[in-house]
């Protein structure tokens, strides 16, 4: 018996640091404030895919984060935001609205841009991702 569990370990042990070596990064970026954080996390998430692109990102925003979002918002150079997010959405950055924000400051979903998608709670979906295993960034 004992030598039938020995090989049988070896290779449950083989296969679970195989999957190990395969799995891959989720990262969510918590953006509460555009003015201070956008412009950063965005070049962070970039940089991020440049240098792994396999990650999965999730960009989730709420408060007066959602505001690079927003159809026509521009950085403080003047550039528009929407070519950056554009070009992340287009490598599988996911951009999240906080629903409650939208009420709070009477936003409507058509003043967003296309990529922009939204949850019923930032701070609850936040939670969510870092209980499902993703890491947390705040640029």
């Amino acid at each position: 018996m004992n030598r039938m569990i020995r090989p049988l370990c070896l290779a449950a042990l083989l296969l679970v640091s195989s999957m190990a070596a395969f799995a891959q990064d989720k990262v969510v970026y918590h953006v509460a404030d555009a003015a201070t954080q956008a412009l950063a996390g965005l070049r962070n998430v970039k940089n991020h895919l440049d240098t792994d692109p396999t990650a999965q990102i999730s960009v989730v925003t709420h408060a007066q984060g959602v505001d690079f979002l927003m159809l026509d918002a521009k950085d403080r150079n003047g550039n528009p935001y929407e070519v950056a997010v554009q070009e992340l959405a287009a490598r599988g950055v996911k951009f999240e609205v906080c629903e409650i924000t939208l009420k709070n400051r009477s936003l409507k979903k058509e003043q967003f841009i296309g990529e922009a998608t939204f949850t019923p709670s930032g701070v609850v979906r936040l939670t969510k991702l870092q209980m499902q295993g993703w890491a947390y960034i705040r640029p």
